[in-house]
């Protein structure tokens, strides 16, 4: 063989394998608006670096998927996401993979508490009171105007869970928003907002996926809604709708990767990759979520900056979600939701 043949054929073997090492990453989210900007921030360019094809999929935070596939050792998820009350909870049944937080960068340079055992805050995000200006004569100011059927007749948007739904409740029912899990965690706290919710039942109209409060809205089938605030700051250049940031409840939403998946470090590669101030920025530039990652901030337009659930003035009236809560609680009280729900 000639040399030149030789070198023709090392390169497409070496082609080959470079190929052959490059692994196809199922990512699943919760897809909709935080989809799209994740492609743009995250998967677009981590592909075009790496070489590595993302496989995109979606969820609703359905933890028995994840349990199922660990449990079974059928494990075809890369890296999932998940709120962090869910990482909690999964990290303590060993259903995700433990993480070094050193791979991440320094930790100092994150929003207290996105680095966590099992799992890396991406962003922060908030789920608020939202409205729409044009079929409302006058401004909900909270949770107990959202209870209040007289005052504002009409459906109202719930997501269909314990979580969220009985903090507002509480709040709702007068407790100050630094109270909520302290009343939340007692037998009385549980029964009083079960007791809340049940005066709005029959005017509840529950939503699963991100996207269906801000349709809700615009259609005029809800008067208001729980919602997530990336969701509705997406559309507010064709529409009305408003945001009530006080009593909103801030959260993480982190990667995990599920016990037992398959190409652990390419996995890990695209965890560090999300978290650079540079994809943090475009991230946010294309959803109004907060960076977890500060040190994204100051390359941000301030412009941006106050639809975030982050600046000061929108989150000093806010709660942050109780990881520990929910980590404790969260079991017994979904199921008993849910009872609930199905009367």
């Amino acid at each position: 063989m000639s040399k030149s043949l030789k070198l023709t054929a090392l390169a497409l073997g070496l082609a080959c394998a470079a190929q052959a090492m490059a692994a196809d990453l199922t990512v699943v989210s919760f897809g909709g608006a935080n989809k799209n900007a994740q492609v743009k921030a995250f998967y677009e360019p981590f592909q075009a670096s790496t070489s590595n094809k993302i496989i995109a999929g979606e969820y609703n935070g359905e933890m028995a998927k994840v349990k199922a596939m660990v449990d079974t050792g059928s494990v075809s998820w890369n890296l999932v996401e998940v709120e962090s009350p869910e990482l909690a909870r999964g990290c303590d049944e060993g259903l995700f993979e433990e993480l070094d937080p050193a791979q991440f960068g320094k930790a100092e340079d994150f929003v207290p508490g996105a680095i966590q055992p099992c799992g890396v805050g991406f962003f922060v995000w908030s789920t608020v009171l939202a409205y729409n200006a044009d079929k409302l004569k006058t401004a909900p100011t909270g949770w107990a105007d959202f209870w209040d059927t007289s005052k504002f007749p009409g459906k109202r948007g719930l997501r269909k869970g314990a979580k969220y739904t009985l903090e507002f409740a509480l709040m709702a029912d007068g407790v100050a928003p630094k109270d909520v899990y302290t009343v939340l965690a007692t037998k009385e706290g549980q029964d009083r907002a079960f007791k809340k919710l049940d005066q709005i039942k029959p005017s509840i109209q529950w939503w699963e996926a991100g996207a269906q409060p801000p349709q809700f809205l615009a259609s005029g089938d809800v008067v208001m809604s729980s919602a997530y605030n990336g969701r509705i700051a997406a559309v507010q250049k064709e529409s009305n709708l408003k945001i009530v940031w006080a009593g909103g409840i801030y959260d993480f939403d982190a990667w995990a990767i599920p016990k037992g998946a398959k190409d652990k470090d390419a996995a890990l590669k695209f965890i560090a990759f999300s978290v650079k101030p540079e994809q943090q920025k475009i991230y946010s530039e294309n959803i109004a979520y907060g960076p977890a990652n500060t040190q994204a901030v100051p390359l941000l337009d301030k412009a941006l900056l106050k639809d975030m659930p982050t600046t000061p003035e929108n989150i000093k009236d806010q709660v942050a979600m109780s990881v520990t809560f929910w980590a404790d609680y969260g079991e017994q009280l979904e199921q008993r939701f849910n009872s609930w729900a199905a009367k």
